[in-house]
């Protein structure tokens, strides 16, 4: 299962890869820069970043740390994230396909661990967090920042039921306390958690994914026929022809102690 799953994510992802170098969603926003500005990111740090995609995180660590390796599951968006970090004038990356669940690198290597809007796609969550406590050195930092689903039982399914319906290699999104959790099971000390309010511009949203048009009319009308709570949680926008417009969602950044 779980391998029929991966597969799903590199065919999904190998389509759409340049979608994502390009998105403004991944390219931008307030976590990566948030992200950067917690890193203590220093001259002599070994940064992997794990599940690239568009290469956004280890774009911008790159000028800050020693070295930086950038993995991914897919070659297709290794070799978008590679075109866009070397064309930024960017010599100390390194591309490294591997598996979030079956990392290829030897304990205690790296000082820090990212990983961005990438873990509702791992089919073994609780294997990639061990991975990435695995691979850091004591004292060594995890950043992690992904989509999270609401706390409420009913929110939470209806959004994973969207997000898989736009993109079927979404496993799920964890809630907050989710994460927490399962990174202090692991072995991490949670140092913080901050979230970030999303708007999914529903378009551009699902055109990313490679979405067809008959797909996403169904998802929107998901959207806009959901019940009224439902709606208004989640900032369901129509312009004045009843076309969705956007709808809302939040992620949250974790950082997570090694000790």
């Amino acid at each position: 299962m779980n391998d029929s799953i991966k597969e799903q994510v590199q065919r999904q992802f190998s389509r759409n890869a340049q979608h994502y170098v390009a998105s403004p969603l991944h390219a931008k926003g307030g976590d990566l820069s948030y992200l950067v500005s917690v890193s203590e990111a220093d001259g002599n740090m070994e940064v992997l970043d794990i599940a690239t995609g568009g290469g956004h995180v280890a774009n911008a660590l790159a000028p800050l740390v020693r070295r930086v390796t950038a993995c991914d599951l897919t070659k297709e968006m290794l070799e978008a994230a590679a075109a866009f970090i070397r064309g930024n004038g960017h010599s100390n990356v390194d591309f490294v396909e591997g598996d979030a669940e079956r990392l290829p690198f030897p304990d205690g290597a790296f000082d820090l661990v990212t990983c961005r809007i990438a873990a509702h796609h791992f089919p073994d969550v609780p294997a990639f967090a061990a991975e990435s406590f695995r691979v850091l050195k004591p004292g060594g930092r995890l950043l992690l920042i992904d989509n999270v689903a609401p706390e409420n039982g009913m929110f939470d399914r209806f959004y994973n039921e969207v997000e898989k319906q736009r993109d079927p290699s979404h496993v799920r999104a964890w809630t907050k306390t989710e994460w927490i959790r399962l990174l202090e099971v692991s072995g991490f000390r949670v140092d913080s958690m901050v979230r970030f309010p999303k708007m999914f511009q529903f378009r551009d949203w699902c055109g990313r994914a490679g979405l067809p048009k008959e797909q996403a009319d169904l998802l929107e009308s998901k959207l806009l026929q959901a019940p009224e709570e439902m709606r208004r949680f989640f900032s369901v926008q129509a312009d004045e022809s009843g076309n969705l417009v956007s709808f809302g969602g939040e992620s949250a950044c974790f950082r997570a102690i090694r000790p």
